[in-house]
């Protein structure tokens, strides 16, 4: 017990060490965290009224950004499974970072879930005993499950692992190896659920679609390599205990370029089964992309993300761009930032446009969602800096356990 103690004491202290422009990292991620609490404590007080939601739209920012880091912390089984199932020696190196993303990414799914309730308390209806799960009938109900589940398997697989190498001792597969086959498949049913949720609402046509799914799971492992590149180009650059090798960006590279011409492909199915046939359900996609009776809020984002993304395919599909680092991770950011266009506010705002009584709301965030949201995503790369720090200096022997 002794040396689980040294262990977390010195993850804490390791990630509290750094340089200049570390700290001035960490200070501007909690300047901007401190932000979001003070508006947080205003909604937490007054109630959603400080939102910009309403009945109409009862879903925003919040849901918005809860669907898409849903698929941020999916896409760590592209690391996974090159590392633990194809053996690839490389990719291991660098896999724990990337379930610590995963790890990161659904605390903030929680967080998003916690501030779009209005108040922590709210969570217990769907305590046991105290209030009432619904399950199997309700998909709210597996998409609880899937998540908490998620939580407690990219909790357990890295820290295990690090305190085995923590304390020079070789982690044993029996007490690792079963989790990481069971967090593959956890991964892929995390967001496949996540899209039920969505597409299983008959009221909202917008959703109704079968390839709801896959385009989950596909955007999820298009916007996975961009951001995983990012990460692992600043460690490289800025770690020097923690050098990733080439082959890692390779691989990245390739799945990036499968992935982002197939999500762009699904997206134009989607596309052309909303505008060929001209139903009356169409409504909700003449408001995202040409604008609905002079309503247009979104038309410019969604656009621009389209734009973003082709920029970002052609980046990725010339050799010749990974040697311009300033312009291969401009369009990884880019590229990131255009799939959360997409699938965000692009996919959740829409749905409720127009609404069931035919009416249109239009729903812009409020400055108390806007800073609630900036802060939430930066204690998410706050944690997620700590944690890679302390992560990587424990897997490059830097850190390791002294017996007194």
């Amino acid at each position: 017990m002794k040396s689980v103690f040294k262990f977390w004491f010195a993850m804490i202290s390791t990630s509290l060490k750094g340089s200049k422009s570390y700290y001035l990292w960490l200070g501007f991620l909690s300047i901007w965290m401190i932000l979001g609490g003070i508006h947080y404590y205003d909604q937490f007080t007054q109630g959603l009224v400080v939102t910009n939601l309403v009945d109409e739209v009862s879903w925003g920012a919040y849901i918005a950004n809860f669907t898409f880091l849903v698929g941020v912390a999916a896409a760590a089984v592209l690391l996974v499974f090159p590392a633990y199932v194809m053996g690839d020696h490389d990719i291991h190196e660098v896999v724990l970072v990337g379930e610590i993303l995963a790890f990161s990414a659904v605390v903030l799914c929680l967080l998003f879930i916690m501030v779009d309730l209005g108040s922590p308390l709210n969570f217990l209806h769907i305590i046991p005993g105290i209030g009432r799960l619904n399950f199997p009938e309700s998909v709210l109900a597996w998409d609880v499950l899937v998540i908490n589940g998620y939580l407690l398997l990219n909790l357990h697989i890295p820290f295990y692992t690090l305190y085995c190498l923590y304390m020079g001792k070789k982690p044993q597969k029996k007490y690792y190896l079963p989790f990481v086959f069971i967090s593959i498949f956890w991964a892929i049913s995390l967001h496949t659920v996540t899209a039920f949720l969505y597409s299983g609402l008959g009221g909202r046509p917008f959703w109704n679609s079968a390839v709801l799914a896959p385009r989950f799971l596909v955007s999820a492992f298009a916007g996975g390599p961009l951001i995983l590149m990012f990460v692992f180009y600043l460690i490289d650059k800025n770690w020097k205990h923690f050098p990733v090798k080439k082959h890692v960006f390779d691989y990245l590279i390739k799945v990036a370029r499968v992935m982002l011409p197939l999500n762009s492909f699904l997206l134009f199915c989607e596309v052309f089964k909303e505008f060929y046939t001209d139903s009356a359900h169409v409504a909700s996609a003449q408001y995202l992309f040409t604008g609905l009776n002079g309503f247009h809020m979104l038309t410019p984002y969604i656009w621009g993300a389209l734009i973003f993304e082709l920029f970002t395919m052609i980046v990725i599909f010339r050799d010749s761009s990974r040697k311009k680092p300033v312009l291969f991770l401009s369009a990884c950011i880019l590229g990131f930032i255009g799939i959360w266009v997409e699938k965000g506010m692009g996919l959740i705002i829409p749905g409720f446009v127009p609404s069931s009584l035919g009416s249109i709301i239009e729903y812009i965030p409020s400055t108390h969602e806007f800073f609630i949201c900036l802060g939430i995503w930066s204690f998410g790369a706050l944690l997620f800096t700590m944690m890679a720090k302390a992560a990587t200096s424990i897997m490059s022997g830097k850190v390791l356990y002294k017996s007194e």
